[in-house]
């Protein structure tokens, strides 16, 4: 099957593809040209009714169904992404931007979430035990939630949505998606895979729109709703947590971060480079999990900043489509201005540029690859997302000072320790108040690790065990025979 942008942008509902309610449509821009890709039906709070009707009707079959039946579904769906993984970069690229081998990249983690959980379906785990004082047996088991509304970012247009509907369905329940404004065609374009696998109509349905906000609380204080998933700002999650509260949802939130990395004198300075690229550039820096603030030995800041802007330097800017490119322009041109807003400001108050800093020439929303040293803290750089290819460095020389300026931040998702001393590394991370660190690495998403971060970086955790854990419910019965 060849995924035509044009192929599949209306809303789905209950298995099938369907117009809005009031006809209406947005477009969906290549930021690469800042040309139209598609014209995309735009869902209202009657098309809301529809998936939430659809998708209580498909509830009990589906829960009934053996866990091994569930699983053989996601096996499928994990078997048929692999092979079409290109077709889905390409999409990716088109509509998000990022470059070719970033988008193939995020194609294989988007599949492997439908394999991972697919093995967990079966481990739904519960318990019998003897109550000690009562002598009445303590039976546990987990059940399916109910339906869930997953609310989906721009930056992991793939990957984001199968990180939900994985486990969503694994656990036993439907799902309704609202996927990005700017990036809804990947998401519309799983759908008949999804069909093929054997997923039943009306257990997956998707609702573009430009009314965001209306149309997520509109659903979210529907009774049938009994879970929200959320990727995005902690600003819009904190918006969510009051709207769940009304019907006391299960909140699952993965929200910004302000991640600090973090190159010890002793570390290996061409791993502590690798591991940077990785957690500065993948996916353009536009990811909650992107290296934020630079914290460098001053012992080897100089050597650091040296090898670290010519790793840079060697990125190639351009369209993701080429098949060269290393970087791919961000997603709208808001991005791109609040990315420029950034570097002005740090250097108005004394960081120095040593690469890049200046928006290109001509179509496309691009900014390039950016390395400033000598950043001073009061940059709004140092305190807020870049969300962008920009690598902010400052230098430490104290370990408990530099913990502390690492967790001085109201985010907690993920934070990177660079040493070849174990003890100390372990020592750092153990101090971190973060809900993940890469030591030595700078990766650390994985399919069967609990993604999550702790103070307003969100509630909850996606991957591993927990993630289907997130939609279900724990119910006991106490019981004598």
């Amino acid at each position: 099957m060849d995924y035509a942008v044009q192929d599949f942008t209306d809303l789905y509902i209950d298995g099938k593809w369907r117009h809005g309610a009031s006809g209406d449509r947005f477009d969906v821009i290549n930021p690469a040209t800042e040309e139209v890709l598609a014209s995309v039906a735009c869902a209202e709070l009657a098309d809301a009714d529809a998936a939430l009707k659809a998708a209580e009707d498909a509830f009990a079959d589906w829960a009934a169904r053996t866990p091994r039946q569930r699983s053989e579904v996601l096996r499928k769906a994990w078997e048929l992404m692999t092979t079409r993984l290109d077709e889905f970069a390409r999409l990716i690229t088109l509509e998000n931007g990022k470059a070719g081998n970033d988008a193939r990249g995020e194609a294989t983690y988007a599949a492997e979430f439908f394999r991972w959980f697919a093995e967990e379906a079966v481990r739904a785990d519960g318990l019998i035990t003897h109550a000690p004082s009562s002598g009445a047996r303590i039976m546990v088991q987990h059940k399916p939630a109910g339906i869930a509304v997953l609310v989906t970012p721009w930056n992991y247009p793939a990957a984001m949505g199968t990180r939900k509907i994985a486990p969503a369905l694994a656990a036993g329940c439907p799902v309704i998606i609202k996927p990005a404004g700017e990036t809804p065609l990947t998401m519309l374009a799983l759908m008949p895979l999804l069909e093929e696998a054997g997923v039943p109509k009306g257990l997956v349905n998707v609702l573009p729109t430009k009314h965001s906000g209306k149309l997520v609380d509109h659903l979210l204080h529907d009774p049938r709703v009994r879970v929200v998933s959320f990727t995005g700002s902690t600003g819009v999650g904190r918006k969510l947590l009051h709207s769940a509260a009304d019907q006391v949802l299960k909140p699952a939130m993965e929200l910004g971060g302000n991640a600090p990395l973090i190159v010890f004198d002793d570390a290996d300075l061409d791993t502590a480079v690798e591991g940077a690229m990785l957690a500065k550039m993948r996916n353009l820096g536009e990811a909650c999990t992107a290296a934020n603030r630079f914290y460098i030995h001053e012992s080897v800041a100089g050597t650091f900043a040296e090898k670290f802007t010519a790793a840079m330097a060697k990125l190639k800017l351009g369209n993701g489509l080429e098949p060269d490119v290393d970087v791919g322009p961000l997603v709208n041109r808001d991005t791109q201005q609040k990315v420029a807003r950034f570097v002005q400001d740090a250097v108005e108050k004394g960081a120095k540029i040593t690469l890049g800093g200046t928006i290109p020439d001509g179509k496309g929303f691009f900014y390039p690859p950016t390395v400033m040293t000598d950043v001073p803290e009061t940059a709004d750089c140092v305190h807020d997302e870049i969300f962008g290819p920009v690598a902010a460095l400052q230098t430490f020389s104290d370990t408990k000072d530099v913990i502390r300026r690492a967790n001085y931040t109201e985010y907690g998702l993920v934070a990177y320790v660079f040493t070849e001393d174990m003890k100390r590394g372990l020592q750092v991370c153990e101090r971190l108040d973060y809900g993940m660190v890469g030591l030595n690495r700078g990766l650390v998403s994985d399919p069967a690790a609990p993604f999550g971060g702790t103070k307003q970086s969100g509630l909850g955790r996606e991957g591993g065990h927990e993630g289907m854990l997130e939609f279900m419910e724990t119910q006991y019965i106490s019981a004598s025979w």
